[in-house]
């Protein structure tokens, strides 16, 4: 952790260190999401595109029309995944493993970082790993309903965040 002084008030302030995830992780993610240059909405009904990026493209919300290039997909899913593994640096409390690391901060890509003042986070930050990784199981639905390719990349986070850690390729 490092401090910060607060521009307005001066105040000093813990910041955790940044943290990124492997390079085996990122490939899953992007495997996961698939490449999709063109505007789609995702199973929640959500406009989305690249690497499952939502939100603000070229200074717009993303609709029908908004179209990227791969360049730009790489650009945005890094800024992505940026603000979901400085979420799960400071929301998760307790000492993660990289592999541990890498399955949080991609359930928390796919799901949002809610996650962590639910239940689960409450669970790991108790040290409950074990649970808490078994619930990363009860995220796999969209509007409802059970999706079969959720389900499987549960499953594979879960396993990847109780596999000990080897040394990651970049």
């Amino acid at each position: 952790m490092t401090q910060r002084k607060c521009p307005t008030c001066g105040q000093l302030y813990e910041v955790p260190e940044h943290r990124s995830i492997s390079g085996e992780m990122v490939r899953k993610i992007q495997n996961w999401e698939g490449l999709r240059l063109k505007a789609y909405k995702c199973p929640a009904g959500v406009w989305t595109i690249g690497y499952g990026h939502t939100g603000i493209v070229h200074g717009s919300m993303i609709d029908k029309n908004t179209v990227i290039t791969e360049d730009e997909a790489e650009v945005l899913l890094r800024a992505d995944l940026v603000r979901f593994e400085d979420g799960v640096s400071s929301g998760i409390l307790v000492p993660l493993t990289g592999h541990q690391f890498d399955a949080c901060v991609s359930l928390s890509f796919n799901v949002g970082l809610g996650w962590i003042r639910k239940y689960t986070g409450r669970l790991l930050n108790a040290g409950n790993y074990r649970q808490a990784s078994d619930r990363f199981l009860r995220y796999n639905k969209a509007n409802g309903k059970v999706l079969k390719g959720l389900t499987k990349r549960r499953e594979v986070e879960r396993d990847w965040f109780n596999t000990p850690d080897v040394e990651d390729k970049p």
